[in-house]
């Protein structure tokens, strides 16, 4: 679906409003293609820590170099934070970052590297939790069609990064920006060794529900494509779509309201039966029944909690009680920006969508043998949901973040396929919004 104001903007005309009124000017975010590099472009790399980051760039094939060079375009920075022990060496960051700003392509990207604040004491905490204001602004004030993320690393977590760093640093992580994301501060530190980082899903199964349309169908369609066979999960009155969807990804197909008392086991039985176990599950089913509080029936209230938080957490219990999720499993829920900052009309949807973090929160330390869960948090994505939002309403959410633009489902099906890799092992307990850094709640 094209965005109108954006294609406006790009006109004789909207060039000039735009220039003389400082309206929002989106650029066309690059998205990641097969065949692509993972980076097109060169990645500057500073700090001084405990990261070998030029390492882990040459392992995954990203142009690198130390040094600047004048009259060079960059595709990203990349920065070693984790040596900042005080306030007075925050001052690194800036002799770094100032020169290379205006050297920067569109959709560049950058990543800072930092220790996890939880586990330090005194001026060093004090640091290292100095860099999400960082990092947080300067998503803000980067432009056209560039990210910035933080990465805390925890001890022992270091030769774990390479997963995160492929996603962050490329195409792939096109609507995400803003974001703070902890690399082994639950579970295990050490990521399994990934031979092939084009089809790193070959060999797995992965559930998706409701897979037959939006944002669904993507996720299993990224997934597919990065090697995994599909079993996709949908009500019956979305069987048609589904089971087309599913032969054309020659994956397999399960129908059923899985707020019905025995779908948990009735998923559980077929994973075992057909599939010998289940390697990833992302709880991608949700509705909305939108109306105030004052006005909502109960029923409303009920049927969003039951789909969009109950059944996620009785089938993962189901799965995990069946012994039918694999070694190096993952969990993935998805919740929404409305369960971080609200939104009028939907109590009930912001409700069950914080309580997919809370389903998150409550596992992360609970899993075993390599089991991780992890949450997206979709902003404004661009569906056939949304194109029947007001014309007004629908303006403002897609502008109302730091890309000026709405997402993609690819947006959110890529985040999900970099915590799906089996090098993501550290990557665990996280919420990563997939929202082009909103500017208001979040």
């Amino acid at each position: 679906m094209s965005d109108r104001y954006q294609a406006f903007t790009k006109s004789p005309i909207g060039k000039l409003l735009v220039k003389n009124l400082g309206l929002p000017d989106p650029v066309k975010l690059d998205r990641w293609t097969e065949g692509a590099p993972l980076v097109d472009g060169t990645v500057v790399v500073g700090g001084n820590g405990r990261l070998a980051l030029t390492e882990s760039l040459d392992g995954l094939g990203i142009a690198n170099t130390t040094e600047k060079a004048d009259g060079e375009k960059y595709k990203g920075l990349v920065f070693d934070a984790t040596g900042i022990t005080n306030s007075s060496e925050l001052g690194e960051l800036a002799k770094f970052f100032t020169p290379l700003m205006r050297s920067l392509t569109n959709c560049a990207r950058v990543v800072v590297l930092g220790s996890a604040p939880e586990l330090l004491k005194g001026e060093k905490r004090v640091a290292q939790r100095a860099l999400e204001g960082f990092t947080r602004s300067l998503g803000k004030e980067i432009g056209k069609g560039s990210t910035v993320q933080l990465v805390y690393v925890a001890p022992g977590a270091e030769t774990s990064v390479d997963s995160t760093l492929a996603f962050l640093l490329s195409p792939k992580s096109a609507y995400v920006s803003g974001q703070v994301i902890r690399i082994g501060a639950k579970g295990e530190k050490k990521a399994v060794a990934l031979k092939d980082w084009e089809r790193p899903l070959a060999g797995k199964i992965a559930i998706v529900t409701g897979a037959s349309r939006g944002i669904g169908e993507q996720i299993a369609r990224v997934l597919h494509r990065d090697g995994a066979t599909i079993l996709g999960i949908d009500v019956p009155q979305a069987a048609s779509e589904l089971q087309s969807v599913m032969k054309e990804l020659n994956g397999d197909s399960l129908t059923l309201d899985i707020t019905h008392s025995d779908a948990p086991q009735r998923i559980a039985h077929h994973v075992k039966e057909s599939h010998g176990g289940v390697d990833i599950v992302v709880h991608n089913a949700g509705i909305t029944r939108d109306k105030k509080l004052a006005n909502m029936a109960q029923d409303r209230w009920d049927s969003v909690i039951a789909v969009n938080l109950t059944a996620p957490e009785l089938i993962t219990r189901a799965l995990l009680e069946a012994g039918a999720i694999n070694k190096n499993g993952r969990v993935v829920g998805v919740a929404s920006i409305a369960g971080i900052a609200g939104n009028v009309g939907q109590t009930n949807y912001a409700t069950s969508k914080a309580g997919v973090i809370g389903f998150v929160d409550s596992l992360a330390d609970e899993l075993k043998d390599g089991i991780t869960i992890n949450a997206v948090a979709p902003g404004f994505i661009v569906t056939q949901m949304t194109a029947a939002v007001p014309f007004a309403t629908r303006e403002v959410g897609q502008r109302l973040n730091a890309m000026s633009q709405g997402g993609l489902p690819i947006d959110v099906a890529e985040t999900i396929a970099w915590y799906a890799n089996p090098a993501s092992t550290a990557v665990n307990g996280n919420v990563v919004r997939v929202c082009g850094q909103m500017m208001l709640g979040a």
